[in-house]
């Protein structure tokens, strides 16, 4: 490499880390003005919304339902005041792939684990458990949107199944939460549960009390581990348009009302959402920050409930809800722009390719690692021309070091003679200055793609590659008994061998540095593996595959081109 081949890489890389860090999501920030729900914005418009203002009764065409909400309010007391005195119980619902654990308080989640996939790559490890919060908030609690609304989430839920457990393929089962007041009004909440999906319908019935919205919640928090360079975070899609959400202060709000795809929580691998099942009805959308630990609150209201009909009441709410893995093929297969929920960010285009390539060649391969390896070899091959001609123009450069010398000694003073005379001789000779540049600066986006396919990917996580690595998404490190390195714990093996391939490439490639230079770029293969230190392992790897590829290369312009 050169002195601008390495300044371009090391520019590059500067650059994409920085604008990634800034812009690499599609951020909403919710605008600072304040309005209610007695003035509705148009469907499309996002809002601040105050607390006393959302929630307020409506019915379908905007006109308060003043004897139903009166009956809400004057008959919150259960049937069963008895109920209030006993421990609520907890119904299980059990599938191949998540234990789903409700409480009859309120009828809200308290636990949704998913069996294939453990916390950690211990044999002993937990499944991942997507509910991460605990009392005063609740996961799917529901409020009926009265004057003032009634928080749902402390009354007696009474499920017509103690349990649920689905075990053959293709089935399906149902499983309803009733609570019934004092003057007969009623709400259900009637759940179908899929065999083999992740995916849950949910309608809720409100009966005796004419047509009421209601809401749903999803609170959620970040774990422990957050990625600067991945969004972890509240988020909807509407208007064609991921909207993924950051409010910084306790107490801010994002409010959003129109036709939504989708609105839920995602982190690096999971995703909780909730899916409205009649797009075309208007919803609203509010979002705010409870804690300072970054736990929000989103909400979900369809401001168009159906009307109350004979033996069922009015359906005021029917939705699709996902609380299971990011997994592109999956997400796809369910629709409703649920796989928008994977964003790349700026890398998207290149990204997203390069994971269906991934999954393409594992199922032949069996095997990540491998398979990141054959990426970087097809890479290098389309890449090959390009860097074929670019090594050769470094070789071209070097030998014409001498000549350069003497132009220097002879118009050292006069820069545009120097200049002039510079670019002349590069006429004669065919080559161009910047052409070692080009190859890398190419690379340096699909390095960026495949960094975030690695780090956000749940194809990825704890995919084994061999010996030590076991976990391509995660740094490698070598674990020796009875050996503890500060701050990294173990020897990052594949990252000093990485380090060792760019220190060799560098000796290979033809120079045109005066030896001072020279002395100063032997650093950079330090620099380089001491950034790399803490990269996923099959980012180190692809880096590693592709330093030996290009020395490789080098070798071969050195020995057999003029």
């Amino acid at each position: 490499m050169d002195s601008r081949t390495l300044l371009a890489l090391v520019l590059s890389i500067a650059v994409l880390v920085v604008f990634q860090y800034f812009f690499g999501g599609d951020v909403s920030q919710p605008p600072r003005e304040e309005t209610s729900f007695e003035t509705s914005p148009a469907p499309g418009e996002r809002e601040q919304v105050p607390d006393h203002e959302y929630g307020k009764g409506i019915h379908a065409d905007g006109i308060l339902q003043t004897s139903s909400l009166n009956a809400i309010r004057t008959s919150d007391t259960p049937v069963d005041e008895k109920a209030l005195l006993r421990k609520a119980k907890d119904v299980t619902v059990e599938t191949d792939l998540y234990r789903l654990v409700f409480s009859e308080k309120g009828g809200v989640v308290k636990k949704y684990l998913l069996k294939q996939y453990p916390t950690t790559l211990s044999d002993d490890a937990p499944p991942v458990d997507l509910i991460n919060v605990s009392p005063p908030y609740f996961t799917l609690g529901i409020q009926v949107e009265s004057q003032p609304p009634l928080d749902l989430s402390s009354q007696f839920f009474v499920p017509d199944k103690e349990n649920l457990k689905l075990t053959q393929a293709g089935e399906e089962a149902q499983l309803k939460f009733i609570y019934k007041m004092s003057n007969g009004i009623e709400i259900t909440r009637a759940y179908t549960f899929h065999q083999g999906s992740y995916w849950i319908d949910m309608s809720v019935y409100l009966s005796g009390a004419g047509t009421i919205p209601c809401t749903l919640s999803l609170y959620n928090k970040p774990g422990t581990k957050v990625s600067t360079f991945t969004f972890t975070g509240p988020s909807y899609y509407a208007d064609n348009e991921l909207h993924e959400i950051k409010l910084d202060d306790v107490g801010e709000k994002h409010a959003y009302t129109g036709p939504i795809d989708w609105m839920g929580y995602g982190d690096d691998y999971f995703l909780t959402a909730l899916i409205p099942l009649v797009k075309e009805g208007p919803c609203k959308v509010l979002i705010e920050k409870k804690e300072p630990d970054g736990l929000t609150e989103s909400r979900l209201t369809a401001l168009n409930p159906s009307p109350e009909t004979p033996g069922q009441g009015a359906e005021v709410l029917n939705l699709g809800i996902y609380f299971g893995p990011k997994d592109i093929d999956r997400l796809n297969d369910l629709g409703h722009n649920l796989s928008r929920a994977i964003n790349f960010g700026w890398f998207d285009p290149i990204a997203k390719p390069l994971l269906y390539f991934l999954k393409f060649l594992y199922r032949y391969i069996h095997n990540y690692g491998l398979a990141i390896i054959v990426v970087t070899i097809l890479i290098k091959i389309a890449f090959w021309p390009l860097a074929q001609k670019s090594a050769k123009s470094m070789k071209t450069m070097q030998k014409l070091q001498p000549k350069m010398a003497k132009l220097k000694e002879k118009h050292g003073k006069d820069k545009e003679k120097m200049n002039k005379e510079l670019m002349q001789l590069y006429k004669t000779y065919k080559v161009n200055p910047m052409g070692g540049c080009l190859p890398m600066l190419l690379q340096i986006p699909v390095f960026f793609a495949l960094y975030k396919v690695l780090l956000q990917s749940i194809e990825l996580r704890h995919a084994p590659f061999t010996l030590w690595i076991n976990d391509l998404s995660a740094p490698d490190r070598l674990m020796i008994p009875g050996v503890h390195i500060p701050y990294l714990g173990g020897i990052p093996v594949l990252t000093l061998l990485m380090g060792l391939s760019m220190f060799l490439q560098q000796k290979l490639s033809p120079s045109s540095l005066d030896p001072t230079q020279a002395r100063i770029m032997q650093f950079l293969p330090v620099i380089f593996t001491c950034m790399f230190i803490n990269f996923p392992s099959g980012l180190v790897l692809y880096w590693l595959i592709n330093n030996v590829l290009s020395i490789g290369q080098q070798h071969y312009v050195n020995k057999f081109t003029d």
